[in-house]
């Protein structure tokens, strides 16, 4: 089974992700892995500490020659702007002046305090940042080399942001053009002119995203158990990314509105289905088709105007304290659940396919894809 975890403060030395189960002999492309820790740091919306952090994967073990060694992986992702703030985040000893005592809605602060008993709220807004996604996207870009050996590729795209909106196909050259990451100039321009509204007003947006899946053969996962099922994989995926409220295979919630006859998808010669519905996936199993996820992102919770708040030392009613923070981070989050997408879906392969070389795990894996295609 494929372990992840990350580590690492928002303004601590670095973001750090633990892989382990990854067989042996996976050439990495560094190169990968940078360019989506480069896209998850643009975006129109996205705020001054990206003009801070040159975010570049350093591998500290499991890899020898850009050769996966078949031991357990760690990446870092360091923290530039921990110079500027190691007199407050040393691990020993502190200087006073960057503590936290009026909780942001939205935000973990208040409930984070409660539940690990913090009286500095900066100990809950360090970890809970979504600084931390950083590692998700470099476990993501190392776990891509692995799905495209499998002939598996995993893309997003932002579908909107407030009330702007994009439900059209999908076009890698139109959305790396677009500054929100969608793949239709008209709808970005709307989105941009969203975001700038929003910015003028000392607001911030959210918005919508896809993730999709190709070339994942139909029976990955299993209807048997709960925690097998690769939607139940995937959504849980998805909804630990920072700030997504709903996740959504094929039609979601319009399912509800449609009839059976109309929503189910049809099998004709050869497995083939004339719709997609259903997202890719039956019963928990993948089925061939393309995997089909949308997020919803709420807006980001640190605002410049402040909302209503407490100050948690005293019980008096104040406004929320500023934190740098983004006006929109749609685009970037866009980037994060394709890197939890690729994870889930390397984890359920691995689960069904586990092998300690990669060349095993692909004629294994290419030996299920013959027998998935129905003759």
């Amino acid at each position: 089974m494929l372990t992840f975890y990350t580590a690492g403060e928002s303004h601590g030395r670095g973001i750090f992700a633990f892989l382990d189960g990854i067989p042996a002999g996976l050439e990495i492309s560094k190169e990968a892995v940078d360019n989506d820790l480069a896209r998850r740091q643009m975006g129109y919306g996205r705020g001054g500490r990206m003009k801070i952090e040159k975010d570049k994967v350093d591998v500290l073990s499991g890899i020898r020659g850009g050769i996966t060694l078949g031991s357990p992986v760690l990446l870092a992702v360091w923290n530039v702007d921990f110079e500027n703030w190691k007199s407050f985040m040393d691990p020993f000893s502190i200087i006073p002046g960057k503590e936290l005592y009026t909780p942001r809605p939205g935000h973990a602060d208040l409930s984070g305090a409660i539940r690990f008993g913090h009286k500095d709220l900066r100990n809950v807004l360090e970890r809970s940042s979504a600084r931390e996604t950083a590692g998700r996207v470099a476990a993501g870009g190392f776990l891509r080399c692995l799905l495209k050996v499998l002939g598996i590729e995993v893309y997003g795209f932002v579908t909107g942001i407030g009330k702007a909106r994009f439900d059209g196909e999908f076009d890698i050259m139109k959305r790396d053009a677009s500054s929100v990451f969608c793949p239709d100039p008209a709808a970005s321009e709307e989105m941009e002119k969203e975001i700038e509204k929003a910015i003028k007003d000392g607001d911030t947006l959210g918005g919508n995203f896809r993730i999709e899946v190709t070339g994942l053969p139909a029976g990955i996962g299993s209807s048997a158990q709960w925690d097998k099922r690769l939607d139940t994989m995937i959504s849980a995926f998805m909804m630990s990314i920072p700030a997504i409220k709903a996740v959504q295979i094929g039609k979601g919630t319009l399912s509800g509105e449609m009839r059976g006859s109309v929503l189910h998808d049809e099998i004709y010669a050869g497995g083939k289905r004339g719709t997609n519905n259903a997202g890719g996936i039956e019963g928990g199993i993948s089925n061939g088709e393309n995997i089909i996820v949308t997020c919803t992102m709420k807006p980001i919770p640190t605002l410049i105007k402040g909302l209503n708040s407490i100050d948690i030392r005293s019980g008096a009613e104040v406004k929320a304290q500023y934190e740098r923070s983004d006006y929109c981070a749609v685009p970037a989050a866009s980037v994060a659940g394709e890197a939890m997408m690729i994870i889930a879906i390397a984890r359920a392969i691995l689960n069904d396919y586990g092998q300690a070389n990669i060349d095993e795990l692909k004629y294994a894996f290419d030996e299920h894809r013959r027998r998935s295609i129905l003759r």
